[in-house]
């Protein structure tokens, strides 16, 4: 309270003494004007008057001018010359007043310094969480878009695969319908090499009877001789081609019997290969797209035996391997196409061997898990490999 008194009467007294000099000022100004005032009067009327008034006038001016002079310095001087009462702790709070107001300015400024700290640690740490949750948040965005990519890229590789099977399929009938015609066909020239056949023995009859013979009957022997042939060359190629099937040839057996035996099991086989070909190929397409792009340097590529119309079964195996050493194998259930029952065989992990079945229905499952086994059985040669 003393500090902020003493300021005040201090400002009051430099404001006084700011007044009093500037009415002095205005003072001594207006004195010099009447000065130059009269000296121009006296100026114009030196003709009318004598000189001993004129130095009169004069120093009567500069008297009134030295009078108003003094009584006003002596006032200045009487209210600056004021008693001012001082004692010891007035003294002593005006020479520690500068160091006492660094200290509280020093203390405050520390202060603010230090909260400023607080409140810049405090937004660091806010904005650090913020930056953490966003890019917790960013990557969950990204892996949701890479499982999106990875699922969309799957159906599409699937369709693709389908539709080629599809198509695939679509030539292969075409081939066996070609084939069949073309068997037609054979069987149309095995019926005019009969024909042209018994026209030659009716022909060599003809001739026969018309020579003039004596004894006729070495030529009737000579034409059973040649049917006799005939016959039994067309029965040796149909047993031998019925053997070749797999099938049991009795020695009792006819050419009859023979051709419905063969004829029964082509039926039988081509049932059998209609119902394993969507499996076969998905087997197929997967293992050319896993030599395409996924196969390691190291290993041989993989390659899928079609044996469905001689043994009623496909396989996946490496090139370099025999066909015992196989990793998939898929075979139609007691090879019965009335059941449509799928049996998988899956030896692509060493440790355990896995059989499962499935049904013709079921061949998207049977996709999925095919691709599953087999990438997971690259996945472990290729860290056996690294190791």
């Amino acid at each position: 309270m003393n500090k902020k008194n003493k300021k005040k009467t201090r400002k009051r007294s430099r404001k006084i003494r700011k007044r009093k000099k500037h009415k002095l000022r205005k003072k001594v100004k207006h004195i010099q004007i009447k000065k130059k005032t009269k000296k121009s009067i006296k100026i114009k009327k030196k003709y009318r008057k004598s000189g001993k008034r004129k130095k009169l006038k004069r120093r009567k001016k500069v008297k009134r001018i030295k009078i108003t002079k003094k009584t006003k310095s002596l006032r200045i001087n009487k209210q600056l010359a004021q008693p001012q009462k001082l004692n010891f702790q007035k003294v002593l709070n005006f020479i520690l007043q500068p160091f006492v107001k660094l200290y509280e300015d020093f203390k405050e400024k520390r202060k603010i310094k230090k909260l400023k700290q607080i409140n810049f640690e405090r937004k660091e740490k806010e904005r650090q969480i913020k930056e953490e949750e966003r890019l917790r948040k960013k990557m969950k965005e990204y892996e949701f878009q890479d499982e999106v990519r990875i699922a969309r890229m799957r159906s599409h590789d699937l369709k693709r695969f389908i539709r080629e099977e599809q198509a695939i399929l679509r030539r292969e009938q075409v081939d066996k319908r070609r084939r069949f015609l073309e068997d037609l066909k054979l069987e149309k020239k095995i019926e005019l090499f009969r024909k042209r056949e018994l026209e030659q023995i009716k022909r060599m009859e003809r001739v026969a009877l018309q020579e003039e013979r004596e004894d006729y009957r070495p030529v009737l022997e000579r034409l059973e001789k040649i049917k006799e042939k005939y016959r039994l060359i067309r029965e040796q190629k149909i047993r031998e081609r019925v053997k070749s099937l797999g099938l049991e040839v009795l020695d009792a057996d006819t050419k009859e019997d023979l051709l419905q035996k063969q004829k029964a099991y082509e039926e039988h086989r081509q049932k059998i290969e209609l119902v394993l070909e969507s499996f076969y190929r998905s087997a197929n397409s997967l293992v050319f797209q896993l030599n395409k792009r996924y196969i390691p340097k190291h290993k041989s590529i993989l390659r899928v035996i079609d044996r469905r119309y001689e043994e009623n079964l496909c396989f996946i195996r490496y090139d370099d391997h025999s066909d015992d050493d196989w990793l998939i194998l898929i075979y139609l259930e007691d090879s019965n196409p009335a059941k449509e029952t799928i049996i998988v065989e899956d030896k692509t992990n060493p440790e355990k061997h896995v059989t499962k079945s499935f049904q013709t229905r079921d061949i998207f499952a049977y996709s999925d898990y095919l691709v599953d086994q087999m990438t997971s059985h690259i996945d472990r040669e290729r860290q056996k490999k690294a190791s």
